[in-house]
């Protein structure tokens, strides 16, 4: 991608405005750039917009949590308290101010740990890279290896043999019946939502932040909740992400709608994906509603959170995880939205019920749609996918590329709200595993990869996501990060607002089945919106009871 260096005032790229009541009235703008190449699309290299001058304000606390059926809260509310830190801390400016304030000694760090001419062996799952992937995060991997490899040359972990890359959608019946059969990784790197249930069942083997060299205030407090069960500790974030919401400027304009001004409310999403719908025939909003995927949860939950609804309560400041508010007002309300897009205005594809990201990604860089959530990697991606295309393909998706834009994610009546997402590592237990785990050698490598350095630089972090080490991102990486990924600080800023999923084993089934059956109930005529709510309630109370009993 070309620099704009030549004259032009970065901060024009990036606005923040405040509206009566010191909420954000409008998202940041990013614009994307124009020029492109195929080496340029696997790293982009332009630099991001200048940090804002004000921050944005925090949102009020949230009203008490309704109970199951009850109406939806009324007041503004963050996840601050819930992230540990507020969006007055943590938004554009603060993000880039700490940037490469920190050097670090990776070896000297990991020594403290295990020496390093320590001999050891351990097994390794993890979702990494695959033939989707930016090229940027196929070769982070490998150096990942190259540098566990210098660091470590006494304990071998080689692809294929003690290290597997698996499929997201196929790992975790792999990692069930694995651990049932006494032949579990000794250490595996799970998406946040999974650790609970293999915590809940006794297979995963309990530590301590400090023999890996870590300490509490090294870690988001949403992300240490994500790993702890009946107050233990039984694994380390990794990473740690909020999505952003993006849109076509092109699309909008064509449609009559201001391109520099995204959905300010979910209420607006449904306006704007009819507008757009009806003025250009292409789908207004990338629903995604497929069963037993993973992207459902991280776009249906955000909108029931804004609504002031939830599986539980895991959106309150005070989650108990015993409420559940699925079919309060705000969850039906939420519902109802996805019903008015799908059902009643026609103005989101036709395959979303079966959609999961990656078709939408198809969708969004074809010009069939112009509103879509994800990750800060969906950018790389697209330069990927338009360096790829030829002919009139190519010049739909270059032109697409050039009118990508990222804001925060559109509030609700009640809080504006993000999945918080991310991974976190854990060590399985020696009965599960099948042998004594080499403590000394898994040591090792969770100090590693969860260290300031690797907690950047490690494969789909670099572009999709954020260290879980709050240390990374004072790091020169995390600086080069902010300087060659664009959009990044949008994204980062949105972390504040991250609602992490109940950290109860059965979240795994109440996101990947019964949100989204519930969804496709709605859609479907299955059901009225009311009765998929309620039926969906009542599957989370069976859920919770079954375990209790």
């Amino acid at each position: 991608m070309s620099s704009h260096d030549s004259g032009v005032s970065r901060r024009s790229f990036l606005k923040w405005g405040l509206a009566a009541g010191g909420g954000l009235a409008a998202m940041p703008l990013i614009e994307a750039c124009t020029s492109r190449s195929a080496q340029q699309a696997a790293a982009p290299t332009s630099p991001p917009a200048a940090a804002p001058t004000s921050a944005p304000a925090a949102a009020p606390t949230s009203a008490a949590a309704p109970t199951s059926g009850a109406s939806a809260p009324t007041a503004s509310g963050t996840t601050g308290t819930r992230t540990g830190i507020t969006s007055n801390e943590w938004n554009p400016d603060s993000i880039r101010a700490q940037a490469g304030t920190l050097n670090v000694d990776t070896k000297a760090e990991v020594a403290k740990v295990t020496p390093l001419d320590y001999k050891g062996q351990i097994s390794y799952w993890y979702v990494g890279p695959n033939q989707a992937s930016p090229q940027i995060e196929v070769d982070n991997d490998a150096k990942l290896w190259d540098a566990w490899k210098a660091t470590y040359p006494n304990i071998p972990m080689n692809m294929g043999d003690n290290v597997q890359n698996l499929d997201y959608n196929q790992m975790l019946d792999k990692l069930r019946t694995a651990a049932a059969g006494n032949a579990a990784p000794d250490v595996a790197r799970l998406p946040i939502l999974w650790g609970a249930e293999f915590a809940a069942k006794g297979q995963l083997a309990e530590i301590q932040l400090e023999e890996f060299g870590f300490k509490e205030t090294d870690f988001w407090s949403g992300a240490l909740k994500s790993v702890m069960w009946n107050g233990k500790i039984y694994g380390i974030p990794t990473n740690n992400e909020t999505m952003a919401f993006i849109w076509n400027k092109d699309i909008f304009q064509k449609a009559g709608l201001d391109p520099n001004t995204p959905p300010a409310t979910w209420d607006d999403v449904v306006k704007f994906s009819a507008q757009i719908k009806k003025a250009t025939g292409k789908a207004g909003y990338g629903m995604v509603g497929r069963v037993n995927a993973g992207n459902t949860p991280f776009r249906v939950m955000p909108v029931l959170w804004a609504y002031g609804s939830g599986a539980l309560d895991e959106a309150e400041p005070n989650p108990t995880y015993q409420k559940v508010l699925i079919n309060n007002d705000g969850g039906i309300a939420a519902l109802q939205a996805h019903y008015d897009m799908y059902v009643r205005d026609k103005s989101v594809p036709t395959s979303a019920l079966t959609n999961t990201q990656t078709e939408n990604g198809d969708l969004f860089i074809s010009g069939q749609i112009a509103m879509e959530i994800a990750h800060p990697s969906e950018y790389a991606a697209m330069m990927d996918k338009a360096s790829k295309a030829t002919g009139a393909d190519k010049d739909i998706a270059d032109q697409v590329v050039g009118n990508m834009a990222y804001g925060l994610m559109p509030s609700g009546p009640v809080r504006r709200a993000v999945v918080f997402g991310g991974s976190n590592i854990h060590i399985y237990g020696d009965q599960y595993a099948g042998h004594q785990v080499d403590r000394k050698a898994a040591d090792a490598f969770i100090a590693f990869t969860c260290g300031p350095e690797w907690s950047v630089k490690n494969s789909g972090n670099w572009t999709g996501s954020n260290p879980g080490n709050l240390q990374g991102f004072k790091t020169d990486g995390m600086k080069q990060r902010l300087d060659s990924i664009k959009f990044l600080d949008v994204t980062t800023s949105m972390l504040p607002y991250g609602v992490p999923f109940p950290v109860i084993p059965e979240s795994t089934d109440i996101m990947n089945n019964i949100v989204p059956n519930m969804l496709q109930n709605a859609l479907t005529g299955k059901m009225g919106v009311k009765e998929s709510a309620d039926d969906a309630a009542e599957q989370i109370k069976t859920l919770i009871a079954q375990r209790k009993a």
